[in-house]
């Protein structure tokens, strides 16, 4: 399990971007972090990652602390940050450089069969869509095998019906994995249709101000009248914890 401790941090600067917040990620859940530009959810998700360091609590996976990037905790982030020098196939086995060339090809293969990307490892990233970018990038944190996959807004580049498509994908990946996924994301409703649980945070500095279980059927249809009511309430509680200046954003 990963677990997130009574975590503070504060930069030079002396902002101090997030004050004790604790939170659990049970083993295959989706949790989803939502809330207003500046609450804090990108630097959580640096610090579950061991990106960051935290001034203060500590981040706990199976009871071991995280304080640097771990082989269990895979990261993808907003944009895919792919390698234009290296084929597509190339970037997804960038990680593996300690393994046989034979393994690497196979394992790297396999993840982007996962995709369902068959036929693009030999391609070069600018030969691809947004979307099939994600894709690789995804494939990329998913070939070390980790029990956990971070995501801070991945999908926030696309176009809706990409976005749409993709959600899709995450979630046929996620049922036959078994992975624990946190979602870092501005768009309530790609919240709402992924998550089981989602985390609502508050700037000033960042901690968490609610959580709700998302106990709907999938597929999830923004029209239903529980969807709909459900993402009321939590808009409504992200309304009154962003700052006055923040709410344009």
């Amino acid at each position: 399990m990963l677990i997130a401790a009574n975590l503070t941090r504060t930069y030079r600067n002396g902002t101090t971007a997030l004050r004790n917040v604790s939170a659990e990620f049970a083993p295959g859940s989706i949790t989803a972090v939502v809330g207003g530009s500046g609450c804090g959810k990108s630097t959580m998700l640096r610090l579950l990652g061991g990106l960051d360091r935290p001034d203060g609590g500590e981040v706990l996976f199976d009871g071991q602390p995280i304080r640097q990037p771990h082989p269990a905790v895979g990261i993808v982030f907003q944009e895919p940050r792919l390698m234009p020098w290296l084929t597509n196939s190339g970037n997804v086995e960038f990680g593996l450089s300690n393994l046989p060339r034979a393994v690497r090809r196979e394992r790297a293969a396999a993840a982007l069969a996962r995709l369902r990307l068959d036929g693009v490892g030999a391609r070069w990233p600018k030969e691809l869509s947004g979307g099939q970018a994600q894709r690789v990038a995804i494939a990329r944190a998913l070939v070390a095998e980790p029990s956990v996959l971070l995501l801070d807004e991945p999908f926030s580049a696309l176009d809706s019906f990409t976005r749409s498509s993709l959600h899709e994908h995450l979630l046929d990946l996620w049922r036959g994995s078994g992975l624990t996924l946190v979602l870092v994301t501005h768009d309530l409703d790609e919240a709402l249709i992924l998550a089981d649980r989602i985390l609502v945070m508050k700037p000033g500095p960042g901690q968490i101000a609610a959580h709700f279980d998302v106990d709907l059927e999938r597929p999830r249809r923004r029209s239903d009248s529980a969807f709909e009511t459900l993402r009321e309430e939590i808009a409504g509680i992200i309304t009154t914890t962003v700052a006055p200046d923040r709410l344009a954003s």
